[in-house]
């Protein structure tokens, strides 16, 4: 879900601008058809979804007569009062927690997106990245569309109502068909629930049931949460319709190659989901398996892993090279994710409040260090320098996935080449820039291995490693295109 930059800023939350990780997805969503309690439903379903998106979050729930919605700056549970949920009432509810990907954070950005036109209601919330929005949004103005945020959601929402006098199926369909990009969508009416994933698939989303009742998820640890069963993924191209009459499924776009993100395996999705047919903290372990297949020997005292991105293939490297694991590294839980602000010695201070070494087991060891990814690096270098005064003798470090050279276009935050060190210094220049003794990764045949793919028989999106595009970006998306415009 991209943002269109704007000149509006004094409305966007301080905690969002501290609380910004250095790697980011930018949403997770929920739906619920036919339980009383959807609201509350959605509530717990967005909770487990938590670490797909901090900076908002939203229910839109419909009686059958009205769709009222409740939407903020904040996490989860501060969003959300026991009073608030009760006066959602209804059986029906779509929900929402989100990053931006660009842009600003602003609640007139936060989702789901609720619109009443011709005496109907519809709610949407996006969890993906249209690679075509400038374009399609500058065409939709010039017809006289006016939009009320930044997010390139609105655009699909002006593209339906074109249509909507022939229903709101063909009006999706026709809208979708000049949509470019990712997108995983749960959508609403007064009595229908909609699910849609792009034809390729990048995103996950899945279909389960509840006591007689459908709940629909980016991911399956939000069915566990409210014991919900898991039925199947929404599948690549397909639109989901729920209704009083049951499940109607539309599958009117071409068939194309799907290219699942490989990332939400590395990175984005809980450990304790299932995705793309796999469970995430098997996956995780097998690439440090693999890891340290393609790395050892490596002599070293102890294999730690940088809380909690590179416990699981921690646990994968240490079984497989027979050195034992530490948590040489403890977190503190009761702080958000890494501070981003103006100055490096405030970054420095983030790190240093959230990630904290143990100098008695770590002074005068050798210690390797299991990592999920390296983006900008200046944050693993202050890590490094923490274990460096702690004492460590030697600090070497291994990622369980290859580099990241080119910019994600589908939904990840590092949209220009610019925010990644790896796309302009060698593996050598990394570690002496990060202060490592030795630096590897993970080797793209390792990383299609560990998801049970080979490099001649896969179905993922690989561009952030390879540089190759499935959905070419006509456009770039810069954070001062539209500011640039209104100059």
């Amino acid at each position: 879900m991209t943002d269109y930059p704007t000149l509006i800023t004094h409305n966007s939350s301080p905690i969002s601008r501290l609380y910004t990780p250095s790697k980011r997805e930018e949403c997770g969503i929920f739906g619920v058809f036919g339980n009383n309690d959807a609201a509350k439903l959605s509530y717990f379903g967005l909770y487990a979804l938590q670490h797909r998106g901090q900076e908002s979050a939203g229910i839109a729930v419909s009686d059958g007569c009205q769709v009222r919605e409740y939407k903020h700056m904040g996490l989860v549970h501060d969003v959300f009062k026991e009073d608030t949920l009760k006066s959602l009432k209804g059986h029906l509810a779509i929900g929402h927690v989100r990053y931006s990907t660009t842009g600003a954070s602003l609640l007139a950005n936060a989702q789901p997106f609720v619109v009443f036109h011709g005496n109907e209601y519809y709610g949407i919330a996006h969890n993906g990245n249209i690679v075509n929005a400038i374009q399609l949004r500058r065409e939709l103005e010039r017809d006289g569309a006016i939009f009320q945020s930044t997010m390139d959601t609105e655009i699909i929402m002006h593209l339906m109502a074109r249509n909507l006098k022939y229903g709101i199926e063909e009006a999706l369909v026709e809208a979708l068909k000049s949509v470019k990009g990712a997108y995983s969508l749960v959508m609403c009416t007064r009595d229908k629930l909609i699910a849609i994933r792009d034809p390729r698939g990048f995103r996950p989303l899945c279909l389960g049931e509840v006591n007689g009742s459908y709940v629909l998820a980016s991911e399956t640890c939000a069915f566990d949460l409210i014991e919900a069963t898991y039925i199947r993924d929404i599948e690549p191209g397909e639109i989901l319709i729920i209704d009083r009459n049951g499940l109607r499924s539309l599958k009117p776009f071409p068939q194309v190659p799907p290219a699942y993100c490989i990332f939400e395996f590395v990175y984005f999705a809980r450990p304790d989901s299932n995705i793309f047919g796999q469970n995430v903290y098997l996956c995780r372990k097998r690439l440090g398996h693999l890891l340290a297949q393609e790395n050892c020997p490596i002599s070293a005292d102890y294999i730690m892993p940088f809380p909690d991105s590179g416990n699981y293939a921690a646990i994968g490297f240490a079984e497989a090279s027979k050195i034992p694991l530490e948590m040489g590294i403890i977190r503190n839980h009761y702080v958000g994710r890494t501070f981003i602000q103006p100055s490096q010695a405030m970054r420095d201070f983030g790190v240093r409040i959230k990630l904290n070494p143990v100098k008695e087991l770590l002074h005068g060891k050798r210690v390797v260090l299991v990592e999920d990814s390296i983006i900008r690096g200046t944050t693993t270098r202050t890590r490094i320098n923490a274990l460096r005064q702690a004492g460590a003798r030697e600090v070497h470090m291994v990622v369980s996935c290859p580099p990241h050279r080119f910019p994600c276009p589908y939904g990840i935050d590092f949209s220009t080449k610019g925010e990644l060190i790896a796309a302009s210094h060698t593996v050598d220049e990394i570690r002496q820039f990060i202060g490592l003794d030795s630096l590897n990764y993970l080797s793209l045949d390792g990383l299609l291995e560990g998801a049970r793919a080979t490099s001649s028989n896969h179905s993922f999106c690989l561009a952030c490693f390879t540089g190759d595009y499935s959905i070419p970006v006509e456009e770039p998306v810069r954070k001062d295109c539209f500011e640039q415009q209104r100059s």
